[in-house]
């Protein structure tokens, strides 16, 4: 069992990338691309980084960040955009947590 959060990706303004986590892979290729789809327009349009963490019950979280003075950072943006995915994107995210508490986890549908 998980006991420490566990990155699913990353994308970074910054260096210009994004970055999956190797166990996560045998994600069909379709989530795979909306993932980065999402995660990089999150990052063009309001800067910074942006993680995808589960954490240790399977919960997804989105987790920002930006470099100490970096004026373009839209913080305010930030919170806005992180909500319309979260309403747009509900099924794929929740679909995404029962994959992590199932492979990952190993809790069957019954403790869910």
């Amino acid at each position: 069992m998980y006991q420490e959060n566990v990155i699913l990706c990353v994308s970074s303004k910054y260096e210009e990338k994004y970055y999956l986590n190797e166990d996560f892979e045998n994600l069909p290729s379709s989530i795979q691309r909306e993932l980065q789809i999402m995660c990089v327009l999150y990052t063009e349009d309001i800067g910074g980084i942006l993680t995808l963490e589960f954490d240790s019950k399977g919960n997804l979280n989105f987790i920002t960040a930006a470099n100490e003075g970096d004026l373009l950072y839209d913080e305010i943006g930030s919170a806005l955009m992180i909500k319309k995915m979260r309403e747009e994107r509900k099924e794929l995210l929740e679909a995404l947590e029962m994959y992590y508490k199932v492979f990952f986890l190993g809790q069957t549908m019954e403790e869910e």
